[in-house]
């Protein structure tokens, strides 16, 4: 597996400053944000030379680009903002190849007009599982135009809360440009050790074939969300859980801050070489 981390975790100016400091803590690519070229997470259009420059750094420092951030509410009630996050995730898209990555990670929104990442009683509901089909099946479309890959991840508050809903989504869609972004600590929150075990194991015999990166994060046992490695998630199982399913691509940490980045490579590096076969 190959160490990556969120390229946000890192201020700096320019793509060539923040893939440095990725370099410099340990990793060897990131999940690149276009905040990170000092333009909006969902820019309505990147010039090429904006593009190119992510590209230049990823050679000049080593560190590869697995996919850019393209997240927006794919169900918010409001139509028109809805439709300027399909445009902006267009325009990524369009900038994919000169960046230098097929991957464009989303999450399947939520009906709280004001946070995507907070649940809604009726995300669950047959409506909004319409919804979110119909959006993907335009960034089907978009994918195809433009040779990119779509990673979804699961998340508690989203349309897509379970690996079983990630499966019945990529069974519905049917086009393997849908692909998983896999992240234990958004598939549970309070419970006990052997039930994390069961559902890391669980969701990646369902989801392995599709598994296109990993994220590490973790949980208190409290269900809040901790950095990698100082939670209550067995990295070793879940390591193994990745390998068993024949996944041997990005581990992405993400959820810390840019001084516990070396810490964190340190600690997943050294999970990744003890579970090596």
């Amino acid at each position: 597996m190959k160490l990556g981390i969120f390229a946000k975790t890192f201020s700096g100016p320019s793509p060539l400053e923040v893939l440095q400091a990725a370099a410099a803590s340990g990793y060897a690519c990131v999940q690149y944000n276009m905040a990170c070229s000092g333009m909006s997470p969902l820019p309505p259009h990147i010039e090429p030379a904006a593009a190119d420059s992510v590209r230049h750094a990823s050679l000049k420092t080593g560190v590869e680009i697995a996919a850019v951030s393209a997240t927006y509410n794919m169900i918010h009630p409001d139509f028109a903002t809805r439709k300027a996050g399909r445009q902006s995730f267009e325009a990524i898209a369009s900038a994919a190849g000169r960046i230098g990555t097929k991957l464009l990670t989303v999450c399947t929104g939520s009906l709280d007009a004001e946070d995507q990442w907070r649940h809604h009683p009726d995300n669950q509901g047959d409506a909004a599982w319409r919804e979110m089909i119909n959006e993907f099946q335009i960034l089907v479309e978009i994918a195809e135009r433009h040779d990119i890959l779509i990673g979804v991840e699961p998340e508690l508050a989203n349309v897509v809360n379970s690996a079983q809903r990630a499966r019945d989504l990529i069974d519905t869609i049917g086009s393997d440009r849908i692909r998983i972004v896999f992240d234990p600590a958004n598939l549970f929150e309070e419970v006990t050790p052997g039930e994390r075990r069961a559902i890391i194991s669980e969701a990646a015999t369902l989801l392995g074939d599709r598994i296109e990166i990993a994220h590490a994060k973790d949980r208190n046992a409290d269900g809040s969300f901790a950095t990698a490695g100082k939670g209550v998630i067995d990295y070793p199982h879940y390591i193994v859980a990745l390998r068993s399913v024949g996944f041997r691509g990005e581990l992405v940490a993400h959820g810390l801050s840019a001084e516990e980045a070396p810490g964190v490579a340190a600690f997943l590096n050294g999970v990744i070489g003890a579970a090596a076969p």
